[in-house]
């Protein structure tokens, strides 16, 4: 009767070792056939963080630059970025930007609300990620672009119209940008276009479209420099532009530079610059850049227009008197 018991027993083990063995075997085999690393998606998961916490990083930043009437307002609008244009990019974003090309311009809505986008990995950007984990990576690149935008229209905006602009923006020229760039059959990237740090698609486009939205916006209502308010002369242009410029020329310098130094002895995905007896490399990094410039700053300005002359794009001057904090939110940040 023991030995019976016993050998029930062991078979139990035995069946259950054998049941766990073909489990692990299968997530084994599943893992090797969709080429999931742990490491790669572990790194791209703690990479997509980083870039998160720096939305809210650009909020407070900018905070710290504007009038303490208007230090809430200005926080919140990077807040609002990263809700609105997370449901934007899983909406129809990714999939403007990154899926299935059309004509080199745009991406197809073949993955509108992230249909057929799941654990599998996608070849053609990340082999060995989970194709969730890439697009939520790409999701954070996409937020901070807009964020950054704001710095140009801080204490004058109208929330509602920040709302639409954002929105717009996104879907108009930031996605159609990144998959010019980024997005495999994009006409920027079959020309040769090198752009691993966002130096075209993040930062040349959201300094220029910054300047764009400044110029129709307009500068505060009374904003006065150190030399004029010696002579109490106001001035006529808005100070964020020299922040805005500086933003958008060091944009440009990386992506040209990108020309020149880039080495396939550094990134073997990459090609060769200036540097490195490719002459052709600074030509089309300085293409890219020209178009980006262009298309970003008339969509922008456009918009800008469009939204100024429908529901308005700046605040009354006794809100901006007030500050936006009350005005607009009916909060303060500081008692």
């Amino acid at each position: 009767m023991m030995e019976l018991k016993e050998f029930m027993s062991d078979s139990k083990c035995f069946l259950l070792a054998l049941v766990l063995f073909l489990i692990l075997a299968d997530g084994v085999y599943a893992a090797e056939e969709v080429k999931i690393d742990t490491g790669d998606t572990a790194w791209i998961l703690i990479s997509t963080a980083l870039v998160m916490l720096m939305i809210p990083a650009v909020g407070l930043f900018y905070g710290g630059m504007v009038r303490r009437k208007n230090a809430l307002s200005t926080i919140m609008l990077s807040f609002t970025i990263l809700a609105l244009i997370s449901v934007q990019w899983v909406l129809f974003g990714y999939s403007l930007a990154f899926g299935p090309d059309r004509g080199g311009i745009i991406g197809s809505l073949d993955w509108l609300g992230l249909n057929g986008v799941g654990q599998q990995p996608n070849a053609d950007y990340a082999a060995t990620v989970p194709g969730l984990a890439f697009m939520m990576f790409q999701a954070m690149f996409a937020v901070i672009t807009v964020a950054l935008i704001t710095g140009a229209f801080v204490e004058r905006i109208k929330f509602s119209a920040f709302l639409v602009f954002s929105l717009l923006w996104a879907t108009l020229v930031y996605d159609p940008i990144a998959h010019w760039v980024w997005g495999v059959g994009g006409w920027l990237r079959s020309l040769g276009t090198l752009d691993f740090t966002g130096g075209t698609v993040v930062h040349v486009s959201s300094g220029i479209s910054a300047l764009a939205i400044a110029l129709v916006i307009g500068a505060l209502a009374a904003v006065f420099s150190y030399h004029a308010m010696l002579f109490r002369m106001k001035r006529n242009v808005d100070e964020s532009l020299d922040v805005w410029a500086c933003h958008g020329i060091g944009g440009t310098w990386g992506a040209i530079a990108t020309g020149i130094f880039a080495t396939t002895l550094v990134n073997p995905a990459g090609a060769n610059g200036l540097l490195y007896g490719n002459a052709g490399q600074l030509l089309i990094q300085i293409a890219a850049v020209g178009v980006t410039w262009i298309y970003a700053f008339v969509v922008t300005f456009v918009l800008a227009k469009l939204i100024d002359a429908t529901i308005g794009l700046r605040v009354r001057e006794e809100e901006e008197a007030v500050g936006l904090d009350i005005a607009q939110h009916a909060e303060k940040a500081y008692a």
